[in-house]
């Protein structure tokens, strides 16, 4: 090194060895710089990333399946509980029941839907959910569901009803009496439409029974007016070329399936048939406190499920978890419910 000594004895380096120096120090402060943008390129791909916003809106509540030329719509009109309390079957069945309720909360989680048949020619639904009449809140939503699938209610031509109840009728009539669709023309089963819109048979029926008899006749009211509600009985003229009434008797009077058929395939539309699938397909004998005539009901019950099972014929069942389409498989004890499998091609089976 080159120095000098001035005054004291006290070194200074050489304008070289200050230069030296400089670069030094620089060098130093650059591979600082470079060793912190190395470790980012190291750190940041184990970063947390950024927060992003939750999406909480579902796909919308249709789903399609084709049964030979026709189109077949489910609608979702909402999703509740059936309490165990509207169940009656043994005290071994039920207590089985209560336990497997304490480990599986959603047990006898059922929804409410109605379906869309397009012919092609027509379109047709079965059964049009609870709108404002039955549940609250967490019903009403299939006209909102209709119009998700491309349709409007204005466009529907006829409504098949299996029975009267308010949780399949109820989307028919606004609360203020409007005709949801007023261009349907309805269909009921005669010894339906006689039980229900009865004054009679209602001033005679328990009062917790009444106002199952005062939201039938308020949601059939604006049809009748306008000359749109119509009966039919077995044997009738029918009513949708490829399409034939199934009477089920039991959970109400008059509750009527409806059978279509296209190129060899079939599909029921079964009505209350099984409320609680869970346990009704394993206790077929097990009945609900809604059925008019139990013993109907589950004789109803015991005599259509074998057969749906043999023949592989696709089921609609508007209290089947959503879409509420499937097959059934005969089991051991009893049957077991194999839904549709979701597909994005509406006409894949």
């Amino acid at each position: 090194m080159v120095t000098r000594t001035v005054k004291g004895d006290r070194a200074l380096s050489s304008p070289v060895v200050r230069s030296r120096n400089v670069l030094k120090r620089n060098s130093m402060r650059f591979a600082a710089a470079l060793l912190a943008a190395l470790a980012s390129f190291v750190v940041a791909p184990n970063a947390a990333p950024a927060a992003a916003p939750q999406h909480h809106d579902q796909a919308p509540g249709f789903y399609r399946v084709k049964v030979g030329d026709l189109e077949v719509t489910a609608l979702y009109d909402g999703t509740g509980a059936f309490d165990p309390h509207w169940l009656n079957g043994t005290k071994a069945t039920m207590d089985g029941v209560v336990e497997v309720l304490h480990e599986d909360p959603h047990m006898l989680d059922v929804a409410d839907t109605g379906f869309l048949v397009n012919t092609g020619k027509q379109l047709i639904l079965v059964d049009v959910g609870a709108g404002t009449w039955w549940g609250g809140p967490i019903f009403g939503r299939l006209a909102g569901s209709l119009r998700n699938a491309g349709y409007t209610p204005e466009e529907v031509d006829i409504v098949l009803v299996t029975h009267l109840h308010s949780d399949h009728i109820g989307g028919l009539t606004t609360q203020d009496g409007k005709r949801v669709f007023p261009n349907a023309d309805v269909y009921v089963a005669k010894a339906e439409s006689d039980f229900w819109l009865s004054p009679e048979i209602a001033a005679k029926a328990p009062k917790d029974a009444q106002p199952f008899f005062q939201s039938a006749q308020a949601i059939a009211a604006p049809y009748i007016t306008a000359g749109k509600w119509h009966t039919f009985s077995v044997g009738s003229e029918p009513i949708v070329d490829g399409m034939q009434v199934v009477p089920l008797p039991g959970h109400t009077p008059g509750q009527t399936g409806y059978e279509f058929a296209s190129k060899g395939q079939k599909i029921l539309f079964w009505g209350d048939i099984v409320h609680a699938l869970r346990v009704q397909l394993q206790h077929p004998e097990v009945t609900a406190i809604f059925d008019i005539d139990p013993a109907a009901a589950a004789a109803t019950r015991n005599q259509l499920l074998p057969k749906l099972a043999r023949e592989d014929v696709l089921i609609a069942g508007p209290h089947m978890n959503f879409p509420a389409l499937g097959r059934l498989r005969k089991e051991e004890s009893g049957y077991s419910w194999a839904p549709v499998v979701f597909t994005d091609q509406w006409d894949k089976r």
